[in-house]
């Protein structure tokens, strides 16, 4: 046999088997498929979970993305629902505090927000710091008395239930004495002996 005859015997050989055994190629791609499907792992709901809170940085980026736009959506949601509730008003206000004194003519008008409690009143050096009650006519824990004062710097606090109460949020200033703190108010115009 020469060479020439070997290798077109070869060619021939195996093209007959090729042949031959074409018919198994014929899905092999599906089965594949198939078979590869079958061995991965299943993800579960605790996989999903997992991938919320650690997710990938493509992901997180995404997340973020989504928060933005919904906290955006929801602003302005509430700007437009905001102009359309009858008696919204918009300017902020005040926490509940103890609101400064105020001058009412010659009378000086001293409130205390304490809601829950019984017995509220003011003491300073302008009743010898002596207790003065102030009353809750309405029950709304807005508590208040007026007290005629002349010109002047006078020490204050309130006494809640029995509990010193000095700062006084909207006060002029403070003072420290014997250990607590008092609230101060200046009655009258700077320059006329205040």
């Amino acid at each position: 046999m020469r060479i020439d005859n070997l290798d077109e015997s070869l060619r021939d050989a195996l093209r007959a088997e090729v042949t031959t055994e074409a018919f198994c190629l014929d899905g092999l791609e599906g089965r594949i498929v198939t078979e590869i499907a079958d061995r991965l792992p299943k993800r579960g709901p605790l996989d999903l979970l997992r991938g919320l809170f650690a997710p990938t940085r493509g992901v997180r980026i995404g997340q973020f993305a989504v928060l933005g736009a919904t906290a955006a959506i929801f602003l302005m949601m509430g700007i437009f629902l905001a102009d359309q509730v009858p008696g919204f008003d918009r300017t902020p206000s005040a926490p509940e505090r103890t609101i400064a004194t105020g001058h009412m003519g010659n009378e000086i008008l001293f409130v205390m927000p304490a809601t829950g409690a019984h017995d509220v009143s003011v003491v300073g050096n302008f009743n010898d710091w002596e207790a003065t009650p102030l009353a809750d006519d309405n029950g709304d824990g807005i508590w208040t008395v007026s007290i005629p004062l002349s010109p002047g710097r006078y020490e204050y606090a309130f006494v809640v239930d029995g509990r010193w109460w000095g700062q006084d949020p909207l006060a002029d200033g403070y003072v420290r004495s014997f250990g607590e703190y008092n609230s101060v108010r200046y009655v009258g115009q700077v320059g006329d002996d205040a």
